[in-house]
């Protein structure tokens, strides 16, 4: 299997399994000299972990990081940081019903087409769990991108189609850690509401996470193919959950003129901000503003039609520990897999002006 490693400098690769042994991290690229610690790395898995919000599946993983190699007398050397997550509360049972049938929504149908066979325990490789490896390899990208100040906040910005209310520029990292979080509290309680109403019907919701992304310098990206833009919505949209990413205005740029989606510019800077703080694929100065669309959990237990390995027609309603919905724990990974390719772009533009 290809395709496990992102980035061009800083360059992380993720293995593992769900119910494997462990999951984890190869991170390269990364500057010596740079403060880390298990500690650092375990507060950002404790906000991502099952077990840690309401309406997660019920599954108590530990999720602690071991820092196996790349690291010295608390600092960074500049060789392969190796990271192992185990997994210690993997029940396979629950999916040996699944062994031979395809859980709509899930990659199991297309995954079984292109190996000719694959693991139905959890979902394997393809199931969220994997991103727990993310997380922790975005830890060490935030080490990086810090040096210049760069912050990176996600929030729910809807979930179940309950929005919350504009309020941008006054989301803060304290403002974020509460339910859900989201920074808009009379709307969290309505998503709260929402999700017990889905819980009950064995059902799940999707949601819109925002991401943010401030004082990131200008000339970060390259202008062709490895465009900023480009790169943070294939890092986004490597994410199981993801079907959208859009930057800025978005897909409202379709219905603005000219003269209403340019961003004028002042001797102070930029007066809107309808790009997103990237142009021609290159960051702008400005904040950048990022949104991704997350489909409902595919799991549940409503009754679905499918098919199984011979193609015989059946119906299946789904066991297990799941959650009701993939936010908010997908915020964090959200976060990490922006701070991943600041940090690739940053280190390249070392080799394009010092």
């Amino acid at each position: 299997m290809s395709g496990n490693t992102l980035g061009t400098v800083f360059r992380v690769t993720t293995w593992g399994e769900s119910h494997g042994g462990a999951i984890g991290a190869v991170v390269d690229g990364c500057p010596p000299g740079l403060p880390l610690s298990e500690e650092t790395i375990q507060t950002a898995l404790d906000r991502r972990k099952p077990g840690g919000q309401p309406f997660a599946t019920p599954r108590q993983e530990a999720d602690r990081v071991e820092i196996l190699s790349g690291l010295f007398e608390g600092t960074t050397t500049g060789t392969p940081i190796s990271l192992l997550i185990r997994n210690r509360d993997a029940d396979s049972s629950a999916y040996e019903n699944l062994r031979n049938v395809f859980r709509p929504g899930h990659g199991d149908y297309t995954y079984f087409k292109k190996y000719g066979r694959r693991d139905h325990r959890g979902g394997g490789r393809a199931s969220g769990r994997e991103t727990a490896a993310r997380v922790a390899a975005g830890v060490i990208a935030a080490q990086v991108t810090a040096i210049v100040g760069i912050e990176v906040l996600a929030y729910t910005k809807a979930l179940g189609g309950v929005h919350i209310a504009e309020n941008r520029g006054t989301v803060t990292r304290e403002s974020l850690e509460q339910t859900l979080f989201c920074p808009d509290k009379e709307a969290a309680l309505r998503m709260a509401e929402r999700l017990e109403e889905a819980r009950q019907q064995g059902d799940s919701l999707g949601g819109i996470v925002e991401i943010l992304v401030r004082g990131c310098p200008a000339g970060l990206g390259e202008p062709v193919f490895d465009k900023m833009d480009a790169d943070l919505a294939r890092a986004l949209m490597s994410i199981g959950t993801v079907k959208g990413v859009e930057i800025g205005s978005g897909f409202a740029v379709a219905d603005m003129k000219g003269s209403e989606s340019n961003d004028p510019l002042s001797p102070d800077g930029f007066l809107s901000n309808s790009a997103g703080g990237i142009l021609a694929g290159i960051t702008n100065g400005e904040e950048i503003v990022i949104r991704v669309a997350c489909k409902p959990i595919p799991s549940i237990s409503r009754t679905q039609q499918t098919v199984d390995a011979e193609g015989n027609s059946t119906t299946l309603s789904i066991g297990g520990r799941h959650d009701v919905c993939v936010i908010p724990r997908i915020v964090p990974v959200c976060e990490a897999m922006v701070q991943i390719v600041l940090a690739d772009h940053l280190l390249r533009q070392k080799a394009v002006k010092l």
